[in-house]
C-alpha cells in the first residue's frame, strides 16, 4: 500500500501486504499475466432481464455466476423453507374466519404471522393508520423515495389540471401558485398505460400532485389521475372510498416503478461496474479487493431473477397485473435514461436533482425520512473510502500512474458501455472515493430501500399496496365496495410470500448485514493500520445508526419522523450489504 514519504517506503511497505498498486509489484509480469487471463475469461454477454447492462460470460464468467447463484440458493433456502412452513397456517386462518369481507380483514394475512420469515414483522403503524393522507404521501418520502420530484417553478408546465375550486379549498391557493412557490410535486407512471394487463387482472397508470402545504409544511396528497379509460381525476375531497382506491390504483403503479427500478438502478448498474474492473485490476489491486467484497453473490439476482421471478408464469406474474414483459419494457426505457447513470443517481446528487435535497427553487422539506436515515449511512460509507483510497494513493500522482485504473476507467466508458461514469484520465482522488461510495451505497443501502425487507414491512402490503386489482378500473365516481378490486385470499397470498422471498431474516448468523460490510477478515487480511482502524469505527458508526432506528417510537402527535408509521428499514444490522435479492 502507498504511505506517507518516499516511493522506497511505499514499495517496502507494500511489498509484504496483500494488496499492492501495480506500480510497486514485484512481480509485474505475472501480475500482467493475470490480467491478461481475465480478459480472455470474463466476456460482456447479453443482457438479462430486458436492455439493460451486458452480463458476464465466458470460461471465468460463467464459473463466477455459477458459484454466486450457489451461494444464493444456500441463502435463499431457510426463507423458501419458512414461507412454506407458514403459508398453511395462514390460509387456514382466514379460510375459517369467512375470508376478507372487509378492508380490516387483510391484516389477518400479517398479524402474529410469518414469524420465520419476517420476524420485524409489518411496519407499527400501518394498519390503523393507512387510511390517513400523510400516510400515503410520507411513503413517498421513504419507503419510496425515487419516483417523486418537485416541479420547477420556471422550467416545469403543469402536468395536467385539477378542479380549481377543490385545490382552493384543500391548499388556500391555486394550482399555479404553488407551481410558481416550489411547493408542488409530481410523480408519473402514465407509460405504465401502454402495459397489457393479464386476463381478469386490471391496473391504472396513475399521475400524481403532492403538495408542501402553505401553512404547516406538511407533505400532502393533492390529486391522482388514472390515465386509463375515463382518465378520472381523484382528490382528497371524494368520497373515502373513491379516494381511497385512487391511493391504491397510485401505490398499485408505485410498487411496480420500486421493484423493477431497483433491479435496473441498483442490480444492472453495479455488476457492469464491477465487471469492468474484474477484466482490467487484478486480485491484487486494493480497489479490486473493495469491490470483491461489496459485490458478494452480485451476479445471482439476474440469473435467478430470469429463471423463476420474470419467466414467463414466474412469481411476477403470478401476482402483478401486468405481465412480465411489461418489466422488459420498462428495464428498455429507464435504463438509459434514468436508472442507469452512474454519477446522476448518487446520493445526493439524484435528491438535488428532482427538487427534493437542498432545493434552490422550493422551500425545504419538513421532514424527510428517506435523507434522514441513508444520509448518515452514506456518509460513514464515504469516510471508510476516504481513509481507504487516501491509504494506498498518498498522492495524486499515485493514482494518475496506476494503469490498472485507468484502464478501468476506460474500459468503463467504452467496452462496459457504463453510462455517466466518471471519464479517463481518473487523476482526483475524491473521484475513486465519490466512485466506491456510490457502488457500496448501491449495493448497502439503494437496493434494500425498495427491496429485501421493504415490500413485506411496508411498500409491499395489503390492502394498501395491491400488486393488481381483479375488477375494472372505475369509469365512474362512487365505488360502494373496495374488497371487490382486491385479491382473494390464493391471490392475496401469492402478493406476500412474493414480498417474503426477498428477505434474509438469518444475515445475523451469516455476517451479512451493512454493519459487517468492512469487517469481513478475508477483506481486512494484508490491509494497513489506517484501514482497520477506519473499518473498526465504520462498524461503531453503523451500530450507533442502528440503535437509532430501533429505538425509534411515536410522538406525541403519533408521528415518527413526521409519519404515522414507525420506518425502520435502514437499520445497518438488519440491512445486507450486498446485492442479496
Amino acid at each position: 500500500m502507498a504511505l506517507p514519504g518516499s516511493s522506497k517506503v511505499a514499495t517496502t511497505a507494500t511489498s509484504n501486504l496483500s494488496y499492492v498498486l501495480p506500480q510497486f509489484d514485484p512481480n509485474p509480469s505475472q501480475r500482467a499475466a493475470e490480467i491478461a487471463t481475465d480478459r480472455v475469461g470474463y466476456l460482456y454477454g447479453p443482457s438479462l432481464i430486458g436492455n439493460s447492462s451486458f452480463f458476464p460470460t465466458g470460461t471465468l464468467g460463467d464459473k463466477r455466476v455459477a458459484a454466486d447463484v450457489a451461494l444464493f440458493d444456500k441463502n435463499a433456502t431457510y426463507i423458501t423453507v419458512s414461507i412454506e412452513n407458514e403459508k398453511k397456517p395462514v390460509a387456514e386462518l382466514i379460510t375459517a374466519s369467512g375470508g376478507f369481507k372487509n378492508l380490516s380483514d387483510y391484516e389477518l394475512l400479517y398479524k402474529d404471522q410469518w414469524k420465520m420469515s419476517n420476524p420485524g414483522g409489518v411496519a407499527p403503524g400501518t394498519f390503523k393508520n393507512y387510511t390517513q393522507d400523510l400516510f400515503f404521501s410520507m411513503e413517498r418520502l421513504s419507503v419510496g423515495p425515487f419516483s417523486t420530484r418537485r416541479l420547477h417553478p420556471r422550467n416545469d408546465a403543469l402536468p395536467f389540471q385539477v378542479d380549481a375550486a377543490a385545490v382552493k379549498r384543500l391548499t388556500g391557493q391555486r394550482l399555479e401558485d404553488l407551481l410558481t412557490s416550489g411547493r408542488l410535486f409530481y410523480a408519473d407512471h402514465s407509460y405504465q398505460a401502454k402495459y397489457v394487463s393479464q386476463p381478469g387482472r386490471f391496473a391504472a397508470a396513475c399521475s400524481a400532485y403532492f403538495y408542501m402545504h402553505p401553512k404547516t409544511n406538511d407533505f400532502l396528497p393533492l390529486a391522482i389521475k388514472t390515465n386509463v379509460g375515463s382518465n378520472l381525476t381523484y382528490t382528497p375531497l371524494d368520497t373515502p372510498d373513491d379516494w381511497l382506491l385512487a391511493k391504491m390504483m397510485f401505490n398499485n403503479n408505485d410498487y411496480f416503478f420500486g421493484q423493477i427500478f431497483h433491479l435496473v438502478n441498483s442490480h444492472a448498474v453495479a455488476e457492469i461496474v464491477y465487471l469492468a474492473a474484474l477484466r482490467t485490476l487484478s486480485a491484487k489491486h486494493p480497489v479490486r479487493a473493495f469491490l470483491d467484497r461489496v459485490m458478494y453473490q452480485a451476479y445471482a439476482s439476474r440469473p435467478v431473477g430470469s429463471q423463476v421471478l420474470f419467466n414467463p408464469g414466474g412469481y411476477f406474474d403470478q401476482g402483478f397485473a401486468v405481465t412480465h414483459d411489461a418489466v422488459l419494457d420498462f428495464v428498455g426505457q429507464f435504463y438509459p435514461t434514468l436508472a442507469g447513470l452512474f454519477q446522476s443517481n448518487y446520493f445526493s446528487t439524484s435528491l438535488m436533482n428532482r427538487g427534493l435535497l437542498s432545493s434552490s427553487y422550493g422551500p425545504p422539506l419538513k421532514h424527510f425520512p428517506f435523507a434522514d436515515d441513508a444520509g448518515p449511512i452514506v456518509a460513514s460509507i464515504r469516510k471508510f473510502v476516504s481513509a481507504y483510497v487516501f491509504n494506498y494513493y498518498s498522492s495524486p500522482d499515485l493514482l494518475i500512474s496506476d494503469n490498472e485504473i485507468q484502464n478501468w476507467v476506460i474500459e468503463a466508458n467504452t467496452h462496459a458501455k457504463v453510462l455517466d461514469f466518471p471519464k479517463a484520465p481518473l487523476d482526483h482522488r475524491s473521484t475513486l472515493v465519490d466512485i466506491l461510495t456510490q457502488v457500496a451505497y448501491l449495493t448497502g443501502v439503494n437496493h434494500h430501500v425498495l427491496n429485501s425487507n421493504g415490500p413485506s414491512e411496508l411498500s409491499g402490503t395489503l390492502p394498501f399496496h395491491p400488486s393488481g386489482f381483479y375488477k375494472p378500473i372505475p369509469s365512474v365516481k362512487g365505488v360502494k365496495d373496495l374488497v371487490s378490486y382486491l385479491p382473494n385470499l390464493n391471490q392475496s397470498l401469492n402478493q406476500v410470500t412474493l414480498g417474503l422471498r426477498f428477505n434474509r431474516p438469518t444475515l445475523p448468523e451469516e455476517h451479512g448485514e451493512l454493519v459487517d460490510m468492512f469487517s469481513a477478515s478475508s477483506f481486512l487480511n494484508g490491509q494497513g493500520a489506517a484501514v482497520q482502524k477506519a473499518a473498526v469505527r465504520f462498524r461503531r458508526e453503523m451500530e450507533a445508526i442502528g440503535e437509532r432506528v430501533e429505538g425509534r417510537g411515536f410522538d406525541k402527535k403519533g408521528l415518527s419522523q413526521g409519519m404515522p408509521f414507525l420506518w425502520k428499514v435502514l437499520d445497518p444490522r438488519r440491512l445486507p450489504f450486498f446485492l442479496c435479492a
